[in-house]
């Protein structure tokens, strides 16, 4: 079995061209350089896509991440209304979260090499399909278990979405583009757990936890037709060229045209550059039809089989930036999970006793968080790239998206500590509304910025890689969360969010640190890792 380095695979190792500076301008004028490069006589490549194809397509997948976790994570305030309905303790109610996010984590090493395979799309239209089909299971569940089981299940369907939503940014965007877009993708995931539970808290206190599911039949049924109809395949054999060069400025073109790229005039500065490329007399690709487009068939590969991509991801899990992005992502979800599964109890019981509908109103804090930490760890961190890229003669290196972890790396884990004293001393409800706030930001930051990083790394392994950081990342945040109740029975909410803060300045800031330092070198020595199936 022949294995492969990833400097066989992509020559730039991440570091590339995406800013032509000029020197007529004394180096203060520069205009884009689009990477990866898009194809120069075919339609169908996805990074030629029209921009409202790619916004739709982007956005229906964001819409069944979001919906996956709107059904599951956002029945949280009737969970002490369950507990009573079905005589279960506060630990046992919390099975009906904490066994889903299992599962949407090791169903990610079941659905990632299935797409490698066979492609995305039959994956998202069976999924969007069968998440449906169990948000109506578990409206009319009869029984904890059949309830319990109802989340489990709709779980491994919705954790298609989970490493294969973030590829689709890849398949779709260009560098420069990806933390945006990131962002967005991880508004969706985090928005499902915060509007959620929002909208239930209402819904549970006025017609009853069961219209929440309801309400999920009627949005997942809706999103399947988008998915259906408006969700092509974006998976594209992409040949890597070379970027970084002496004559790397006949690539680039200008940013004020970046709305409306014109693929076809770079492609043939690109040509004159590489002669390895395909020449620009080459006839163009037909274009799919959208008849064609809806087709669940685009071929296997011929150079590999279903077993091999079962088993490739594995060994990646000895680059850096997996290792990081993941230990990063399940600190930031385990923190704000933990307090999703025990506020209900803190909050309806005495001394707050409030309605689930008033319980519900302490996600406005976290949705606020979310779209803070979003925003910072995808569009300032771009803007901030962009800036480090002129500066670097046009050049980028993926470690610059990692020196705007200082946000959540102060504030996430305060978040900790202020919710935790909070709670033990009984404190006013705007001290837990504001620690939760805080907490919440990482959730979006941290993994916005680590899983565009792992992109720009492991660009032609981006999918496998993502789907280490997306799945051992649940399973880490399981192992937290089974506990986190017993932990606070134990130990109390001080000691227990005083230690998670801990734990979150230990990786995000000593891990971040190095990896932002040492990042490069660290990069170029695992690329020539022969770790690749």
């Amino acid at each position: 079995m022949q294995l492969h380095s990833l400097r066989e695979l992509d020559q730039t190792e991440g570091t590339v061209q995406l800013r032509k500076v000029s020197s007529e301008s004394g180096g203060t004028d520069s205009s884009l350089v689009l990477y990866p490069h898009p194809s120069e006589n075919d339609p169908n490549d996805p990074l030629r896509w029209p921009i409202w194809k790619k916004h739709v397509t982007f956005g229906s997948v964001c819409a069944f991440t979001f919906l996956t976790n709107y059904a599951i994570g956002g029945l949280a305030p009737a969970f002490y209304i369950l507990s009573l309905e079905f005589e279960k303790t506060m630990s046992e109610t919390s099975h009906l979260l904490l066994w889903p996010i299992l599962v949407l984590g090791i169903f990610n090493f079941f659905w990632v090499p299935i797409a490698n395979y066979f492609g995305k799309r039959p994956v998202f239209v069976f999924a969007s399909l069968l998440l449906c089909v169990c948000y109506i299971w578990g409206a009319t569940a009869q029984s904890f278990e059949s309830l319990l089981w109802s989340n489990i299940v709709a779980a491994a369907a919705g954790s298609s979405t989970e490493a294969l939503g973030s590829a689709i940014v890849n398949d779709l965007y260009f560098v420069h583009e990806r933390g945006s877009k990131m962002g967005v993708y991880m508004n969706s995931i985090s928005g499902g757990n915060t509007i959620g539970p929002l909208i239930c808290g209402f819904v549970v206190q006025s017609l009853g936890w069961r219209w929440h599911k309801w309400m999920a039949v009627i949005f997942t049924g809706i999103n399947f037709l988008f998915v259906l109809f408006f969700v092509p395949e974006t998976r594209y054999n992409r040949i890597s060229q070379p970027n970084l060069s002496a004559n790397s400025s006949s690539q680039a073109i200008s940013s004020d045209s970046e709305e409306a790229i014109d693929v076809e005039k770079a492609a043939e500065s690109r040509t004159k550059e590489y002669p390895g490329s395909p020449p620009s007399g080459l006839s163009p690709v037909p274009k799919k039809t959208f008849t064609q487009e809806l087709s669940l068939w685009s071929g296997v590969p011929s150079d590999t089989n279903i077993l091999k991509m079962f088993l490739r991801p594995f060994p990646m899990i000895a680059y850096p930036a997996v290792i990081f992005a993941f230990l990063g992502y399940a600190v930031s979800l385990a923190w704000v999970v933990s307090v999703n599964i025990l506020n209900p109890f803190v909050l309806e019981a005495p001394p707050y006793n409030w309605q689930p509908q008033i319980n519900g109103l302490i996600n406005i804090p976290g949705l606020i968080g979310n779209i803070i930490g979003a925003y910072a760890g995808g569009w300032l961190v771009d803007v901030f790239c962009d800036w480090r890229t002129k500066r670097n003669h046009g050049v980028f290196e993926p470690e610059s998206r990692l020196y705007l972890l200082i946000i959540p790396f102060l504030i996430t884990p305060a978040g900790c500590l202020l919710f935790g004293y909070g709670v033990q001393r009984t404190m006013h409800w705007t001290t837990l509304f504001f620690g939760y706030g805080m907490i919440s930001v990482g959730l979006t930051a941290v993994p916005t910025i680590t899983m565009a990083y792992v992109s720009d790394c492991l660009l032609p392994v981006n999918m496998d890689a993502l789907l280490l950081v997306n799945g051992f990342k649940n399973i880490v945040a399981f192992g937290f969360l089974y506990g986190v109740v017993p932990w606070v029975d134990d130990v109390g909410y001080i000691d227990c969010f005083g230690t998670q803060a801990g734990l979150y300045v230990a990786i995000i800031g000593i891990f971040g640190g190095l990896l932002t330092v040492f990042g490069g070198k660290l990069r170029h020595m695992s690329s020539q890792w022969h770790i690749i199936l």
